[in-house]
């Protein structure tokens, strides 16, 4: 069988970074036509951890989290400027294949967006395209380890035929994030994942992401400063399309070196 996390070349990004970080962010700005919604933002990501992005909403915390997987190229007008290095590979130099990074860097959308396919072909059809699976066998396995590891395999195992269509909310999302997973992705991009989703559901993917951390890195974007506090290990601050602070998530939480920080914190500005 394939080695998912073999061979995993994006194209001729060609810069390499001598720092030990995952994703290294210098000087990323965004506009959308004239107007432009995030400026000159740099960060390091560290391997294996889950990072926060938080702030209010139109703050630039989603559109920063699409330049990962070049989301952003998709919509009319927009051009993002800056680099971003993904193991050292510039992930907006023209030999970067799209479809390529969008398997490295997976991504679990607000909204739970299961395709109108059964259990089984929602987490087969990245493995299928990406040609990861020589014979139904190996297909097999990449579809029960994904479920499994998504926490989901022993609610779905005696019905993988089914419609994905009829699973509850938070099965769905579950499914979604095996689904990102099945084509062996180094980051795992949350755009609100739980916003959609009861208390339960939500304590539910909360505790899956502490474990996902062990195998990928995790960018989560949350409105929710409680599940920041709970998740993750790093969080970043935006306000108005600029990166205010960004840190270990205590200190961020508990001693804020900005006073924007600070107030969005204390509930003062929201």
């Amino acid at each position: 069988m394939p080695d998912m996390n073999s061979e995993k070349s994006l194209g001729q990004g060609g810069l390499t970074d001598s720092s030990n970080a995952k994703i290294c962010a210098r000087d990323v700005s965004v506009h959308y036509g004239e107007k432009q919604a995030l400026y000159e933002v740099t960060l390091d990501i560290e391997p294996h951890s889950v990072t926060s992005l938080i702030g209010p909403s139109g703050c630039g915390k989603s559109t920063f989290l699409r330049c990962f997987n070049r989301m952003n190229d998709v919509i009319p007008n927009c051009r993002v400027s800056g680099q971003i290095l993904l193991d050292g590979a510039d992930l907006n130099s023209a030999g970067i294949d799209p479809v390529l990074l969008r398997a490295r860097v997976g991504m679990v959308f607000q909204k739970a967006n299961p395709f109108p396919k059964t259990i089984y072909e929602n987490v087969a059809y990245g493995p299928r395209i990406h040609g990861l699976a020589e014979n139904r066998g190996e297909m097999d396995f990449i579809v029960e380890d994904s479920l499994k590891k998504a926490g989901l395999w022993n609610e779905v195992c005696d019905r993988l035929g089914d419609q994905a269509t009829g699973l509850s909310g938070g099965q769905q999302q579950r499914l979604c994030i095996a689904r990102a997973i099945a084509v062996g992705p180094d980051v795992l991009l949350m755009d609100e994942p739980c916003s959609a989703l009861d208390p339960i559901a939500t304590s539910v993917i909360e505790e899956l992401i502490s474990g996902l951390q062990q195998r990928f890195t995790i960018l989560i974007v949350t409105h929710s400063m409680q599940q920041a506090a709970r998740v993750s290990q790093k969080t970043a601050y935006f306000h108005l399309g600029k990166l205010i602070e960004y840190g270990d998530t205590t200190e961020v939480f508990t001693r804020p070196k900005h006073e924007q920080t600070e107030a969005y914190i204390s509930g003062k500005i929201g």
